[in-house]
Parts: C-alpha cells; sequence; structure tokens
C-alpha cells in the first residue's frame, strides 16, 4: 500500500478544509460577530499541519482501490474531527462529542441535530454547520480532486469509493474533469436555487443556508421548526422540485444539460425513482386527507415530506409525527429506499431495490423452471457479477451493522419508534426521525455511546460502509 500518497492526499484534504474555513470567518465580519476567530485560528493551524504533511510529493503517485478506500475514510474521518473544534471553542455546542456527532451529520448530509435552540447560534456557526452539508454532498474528496492536483490523474478510486451507489463512472475521459463538471451542475443549481427562495420572500443569508442543505440533500434548519417557519406554499414547492432533483443521478442531469433527452428517458433508476415517489404522495394524501381542508393543502404537504425523505434531505414543512401511523411507516420505508446512485442523497440507493427485487424474481422462477437461465438486467444491460455480488455483501453487512447499532441505541430506554427510527434516519442520512428524533425532536437526550455510534453510521452510510469498515481490517495495513 502507497502509505505516503494516503498521508500527501490527507495533507492536501487538510489544506483544503482549512481554507474553506476562511468563508465562515467572512460571514462573521459582514454579521460582526466574535466567533470568526475560531474558524480563523483553526483553519489557520490545519492549513500549518496539512501544509508540513503534503510538502514532499511522493515519488510514486499510484492510487489504487485500496488506497482510494483508505484516503476517503480517513479523509471523511478527519475533517469532521476538526470541523467540529471551531463549534467547541466557540462555546455554541460545548461538548465535543456533541459537536463531532453535528459536524459528521452536516459533512454526510444527514441533518441529524443535536441542537435544541438553532436560531439561538451565530449567523458564523450556522453557515459553517449548512456549509458542510453543501461540500459534502458532493464529495470532500470530490472537491480536491476537482481543483488540487493530487495523483495526476490516477484517482478514479477515489470518486469510486466516494460517490454514493453501487456503480460509478467518468463523464469524460479525465476524472479531474469530471470532478470539476459535477462541481460546476452542482454550485450552478444551487445559485438557481437561492435566486427562487430569495425571489418568494425568504432572506438572503436564510435562502443560501436552505439552498446548501437542499443541494447536499443534508435538511439542517435555520429555524427551530424548519421549514416550517415560512408557511408558505411557493417556498416548499421550490424546495420539493429541488430535492427531487438533487435525488437524481449527476450523469442524467449533465447529458439533459447536453440535450441528450433520449438517454435521460431511457434511465430505468430514474423511472422507478419518479414512480415510487408518485405512489406515495398519493397513498399518503389519501391517507391523511381528513386532516386537512382541501386535497390540494394534503398534496402540498404529504409531496414535500415525500421529496425531503426519499432524497434523504429530512427538511419539515409539518410535523408528520401527528399523521397516521400508515403515512409514517411510508416515511420509513422511504427512508431505507433513498434516492438514485451518483446523486447526493443517501439511502441503499434506488438501483440497489430494483435489482434486489429482479434477483428475488428470478430465484421464483427458478423454482417453477429449474433448467432456465436467465441474467438479470438493469438499465437494459446485464447486471455483471461484480456488481450483483457487492451489492448482496452491502446488503449482508448493512443488516448487520443496522442490528449492532439498534441494540447499542436501545441502551437509551427510549419507545420503539425512536429507537428505530434513530439508526434508521442516521444510517441512511435522512435527518428526522419519528417520537423523540422526530419532526420536532433532535437527538440532544441520546448518551454520548448512542451518539458515536449513530456518528459511525452516518460515516457508514455516505461512504457506502465498505472504506469504512476497510480500515479494521489487519490485511490492510500489512506490508
Amino acid at each position: 500500500m502507497n502509505k505516503k500518497m494516503i498521508v500527501y492526499a490527507l495533507g492536501k484534504l487538510l489544506m483544503i478544509t482549512g481554507i474553506l474555513m476562511f468563508i465562515p470567518v467572512i460571514v462573521s465580519l459582514i454579521y460582526q460577530e466574535k466567533t470568526g476567530v475560531y474558524y480563523a485560528g483553526v483553519g489557520i493551524a490545519i492549513i500549518v499541519i496539512g501544509f508540513l504533511i503534503s510538502k514532499k510529493e511522493p515519488k510514486k503517485k499510484n492510487i489504487y482501490a485500496r488506497e482510494g478506500f483508505v484516503i476517503v475514510a480517513l479523509g471523511w474521518i478527519l475533517v469532521s474531527l476538526v470541523g467540529a473544534i471551531p463549534f467547541c471553542l466557540s462555546g455554541e455546542i460545548p461538548s465535543y462529542v456533541d459537536a463531532v456527532f453535528e459536524t459528521v451529520s452536516g459533512f454526510t448530509t444527514t441533518g441529524s441535530s443535536i441542537l435544541t435552540n438553532v436560531e439561538a447560534m451565530s449567523h458564523t456557526g450556522l453557515f459553517w454547520r449548512s456549509f458542510t452539508h453543501w461540500v459534502g454532498g458532493m464529495g470532500i474528496l470530490v472537491f480536491v480532486i476537482a481543483f488540487v492536483p493530487i495523483a495526476s490523474g490516477r484517482s478514479l478510486h477515489i470518486l469510486k469509493a466516494e460517490v454514493p451507489g453501487p456503480v460509478v463512472g467518468k463523464l469524460v475521459s479525465k476524472v479531474k474533469l469530471t470532478a470539476r463538471i459535477l462541481y460546476v451542475i452542482y454550485a450552478v443549481l444551487t445559485i438557481i436555487l437561492i435566486i427562487l427562495l430569495v425571489f418568494g420572500g425568504m432572506s438572503l443569508f436564510d435562502s443560501i443556508l436552505m439552498a446548501f442543505g437542499t443541494a447536499g440533500t443534508g435538511g439542517f434548519g435555520v429555524k427551530n421548526n424548519s421549514a416550517m417557519y415560512w408557511d408558505s406554499a411557493y417556498i416548499e414547492g421550490v424546495l420539493t422540485v429541488f430535492m427531487i432533483l438533487f435525488g437524481i443521478n449527476f450523469n442524467l442531469i449533465y447529458f439533459a444539460i447536453l440535450g441528450r433527452i433520449k438517454e435521460v428517458m431511457r434511465s430505468e433508476e430514474l423511472r422507478w425513482y419518479l414512480l415510487i415517489i408518485f405512489g406515495a404522495i398519493v397513498l399518503i394524501t389519501i391517507n391523511t386527507l381528513p386532516m386537512y381542508d382541501s386535497i390540494l393543502q394534503a398534496i402540498r404537504y404529504s409531496s414535500f415530506q415525500v421529496g425531503s425523505i426519499i432524497t434523504t434531505t429530512g427538511y419539515v414543512s409539518y410535523n408528520y409525527d401527528t399523521w397516521p401511523l400508515f403515512s409514517q411507516m411510508i416515511l420509513l420505508a422511504l427512508m431505507f429506499i433513498g434516492a438514485c446512485s451518483g446523486s447526493t442523497g443517501g439511502g441503499i440507493k434506488i438501483s440497489r431495490i430494483v435489482i434486489y427485487f429482479k434477483n428475488a424474481r428470478n430465484e421464483i422462477r427458478r423454482l417453477v423452471h429449474p433448467h432456465s437461465i436467465k441474467t438479470v438486467e438493469f438499465e437494459g444491460q446485464p447486471v455483471d457479477e461484480n456488481v450483483n455480488r457487492n451489492i448482496h455483501a452491502y446488503l449482508a453487512v448493512y443488516l448487520a451493522l443496522f442490528a449492532v447499532s439498534l441494540l447499542i441505541v436501545a441502551l437509551n430506554n427510549f419507545d420503539f419508534k425512536t429507537t428505530f427510527s434513530a439508526v434508521t434516519t442516521c444510517f441512511n442520512n435522512v435527518g428526522p426521525g419519528l417520537e423523540v428524533v422526530g419532526a420536532v425532536g433532535n437527538f440532544s437526550s441520546l448518551s454520548d455511546l448512542s451518539k458515536i455510534v449513530l456518528s459511525f453510521d452516518m460515516l457508514a452510510g455516505r461512504l457506502e460502509i465498505f472504506p469504512l469498515l476497510l480500515l479494521f481490517s489487519p490485511s490492510l495495513w500489512r506490508k
């Protein structure tokens, strides 16, 4: 394993993280807040450390699958640990465990929070908190690859390890150019969303932060009651459209921009994604209709929450804990399903779910016709055996980690809906759960042990489990 290259890449990542910390410093100057001093201090410190670590460029700059996974896993842990320090130093989140939980939740675009009064935070703290969503949404290492020379075009394994989904490829021949295209699309869509929110009467500062949370499908709110604060059909409509948009594979968005609409429409994953959204909205609308004055009002709230949950954004426009149990269970199911592969959304992903069902269908057919041979196809192509094996291994490990996490969090002695949804929402990077950790709740009452476990779950969910678990393999570190 090329350990020198791993250290070099992590040094570059620290430098980038330190530079990014000066953006909230600018915010603190605008709003004349003293908290910016802490971000500047931490930023300078990690820039210096990163520079010293990456000062000497390795002679061998090869990055293979093993190095790519390690760089991504250690990189996400590292930025989460250092990104939490300003919260502690400023006193806005005194407990380091709480600060790490909040920062991991930010970078992994989960949106679960320990804060009981979001509006009491400084503009600087709120900005950094939501900005982590935007950086983490597309991928911290994807950002570094796009703008900092690391491995002279040999960074595809980093891209594969960080971009969510069972398969990832390059949009163009060079990885660096692919990363830049992704971030340009990402930035332009974010800017359009900010403009639309400002047009709807939201302040510029709130619009920027809500757009960060939407683009990264994160869901950190700037108000204690999330999107309920504005109670605006226009704002909810805009957020719903963009949450669903950011849950689509960015390759398809790129093709749409190029005018290759036929390729977009042929996407099987996209069709299933939109069909599941439509079906969930219809079912919840019918189930909750007696609670509202009109069917349009029921559609408004159900569509927002469906879009928010399936894309794992986690914004809330209505206290869905008051909905019938049937509607709550639909939302819980959507937490597991998640968005499309190659998007900023979390969850198991639509592509995996479809392939699981197709595999199950084939096995049932074999029981009826034992000698029949039928391969599983997805997106019009046979599913590669390696991909098939990988997604089944993913599900096995996913369920094992989920069960262990559930047992540990159960030590808090909360009710079943709280405990189960807390693990579900963190593992799938959704944000709010049900009951205590629900639409109007938070994670502050959980024990430090539970917060550490759920922080691990958030990282595991965002990185698709294997990069993080690889760090615990003894064979990885042997020469």
